[in-house]
C-alpha cells in the first residue's frame, strides 16, 4: 500500500456547522478556495439538511450554484435523505455523503430513527444515487464511542459498515464523534471492518480532537493500512447532536504530522496555514488546532523582527 495518505477537507460543512454565528456564503466561497488554492482535491461544502434543523448550512443551494469548478477538485454535500440527494442532484453535484451512527441512542438523537429505519432509507439513497452515477461516501458516526451509551461494541460498527458497503457506499468514513477512541481501539476497529469485507483502501478514518488524542488516534489508523483521513482546518466544528463533540482533528496538524515522517499528501502546508488564519479572523476568535497556533506565533515573531 502506498506511503502517500489523503486528507479529506471538512471545515466547510462539519467545521462551520455548529458555530453560534451563520457564516456568509461569500466567507464560504472564500474558505473553500483557499482550500482549492492549498492543494485539497476533495472538500465536503455543505448539507442539504432542513435549514431549520442546521441554519449555519442553509444556503447549500447557493453555494453549490457559486461553487468555483475545477477539474480536479471534488466538491461533496451531506444528504440525509432522498429529498437532500434531489437537491444534489439539482445542483449537479458528482459526490455525497450519507450518515448514520453505530450507536442507537446517537442515532436516534441524530436523525429520530433506530439504526434498522435509517439503514433501510439509506439503501435506497444509495440505489438511487449509483444509478444516476454519484459517487458516495457513507459516514459511520459514534464508531469507537457513543456520548450516551459509551463504548459501542464493534459488531456493531461492523454490522452497520458492512451494510453500508454492500448497499453501493464507494468509501465508509469511521467516525469518533466525540474523541472518545484510543489507538488500540482503533486498530481493532479498522482490522474487524477490514475483516468483514470492506477494503482498507475504501475506509477513511475521521477524528475528533475532544480529548487530545486525535493524532494518535491518526497515526495508529495509518499504521493499520488506511490512507485516507478527515481533518477541519485549525480544528474548527464539531456536531451539534453529540455533547463534547468539540474539535475535528486538524489539518494542519495532520499535515504537518505527515509531512514530518516523510509521507506525502499533496497539501501546501503554508497555504492551509494561511486558510485557517483567515477563518480565525471570520469567526473572530482563536481556533484549537496546534499547528494553527504555532504558525500565528512564528507570523507575529517575524513581524516584529522585521520592525525591531
Amino acid at each position: 500500500m502506498s506511503d502517500r495518505v489523503h486528507i479529506y477537507e471538512v471545515s466547510p460543512r462539519d467545521g462551520l456547522q455548529n458555530e453560534p454565528e451563520v457564516v456568509s456564503t461569500d466567507d464560504k466561497l472564500a474558505l473553500i478556495g483557499g482550500l482549492v488554492a492549498a492543494g485539497f482535491t476533495d472538500i465536503e461544502v455543505t448539507s442539504f439538511v432542513r435549514p431549520s434543523w442546521i441554519p449555519q448550512l442553509s444556503d447549500a443551494a447557493e453555494l453549490i450554484a457559486r461553487l468555483p469548478r475545477h477539474d480536479h477538485v471534488r466538491y461533496w454535500a451531506l444528504v440525509p435523505n432522498m429529498r437532500g440527494l434531489e437537491r444534489a442532484l439539482d445542483g449537479e453535484l458528482g459526490h455525497v455523503a450519507t450518515f448514520m451512527s453505530a450507536s442507537e441512542t446517537h442515532n436516534r438523537k441524530n436523525v429520530n430513527r433506530t439504526r434498522l429505519e435509517s439503514l433501510a432509507g439509506l439503501r435506497e439513497v444509495i440505489a438511487t444515487a449509483k444509478e444516476e452515477d454519484l459517487v458516495v461516501r457513507s459516514y459511520v458516526s459514534t464508531a469507537f464511542g457513543c456520548p450516551y451509551e459509551g463504548r459501542v461494541p464493534i459488531d456493531d460498527v461492523v454490522t452497520v459498515t458492512r451494510a453500508l458497503y454492500e448497499a453501493g457506499a464507494d468509501h465508509i468514513a469511521l467516525g469518533d464523534t466525540t474523541g472518545m477512541g484510543d489507538p488500540v481501539l482503533v486498530q481493532q476497529v479498522v482490522k474487524a471492518v477490514a475483516a468483514a469485507g470492506v477494503p482498507l483502501d475504501h475506509i477513511a478514518l475521521h477524528m475528533h480532537d475532544t480529548q487530545g488524542t486525535a493524532l494518535a488516534n491518526v497515526l495508529s489508523g495509518y499504521l493499520a493500512g488506511v490512507r485516507t483521513f478527515d481533518g477541519s482546518i485549525a480544528g474548527v466544528g464539531g456536531c451539534p447532536y453529540a455533547p463534547g463533540a468539540s474539535g475535528n482533528a486538524a489539518t494542519e496538524d495532520l499535515v504537518h504530522m505527515f509531512q514530518a515522517m516523510g509521507v506525502e499528501t499533496g497539501v501546501d502546508l503554508d497555504g492551509a496555514a494561511a486558510t485557517g488564519a483567515v477563518l480565525a479572523d471570520v469567526l473572530g476568535r482563536d481556533l484549537p488546532g496546534r499547528f494553527h497556533k504555532y504558525w500565528l506565533g512564528a507570523r507575529i515573531r517575524n513581524a516584529a523582527t522585521r520592525t525591531a
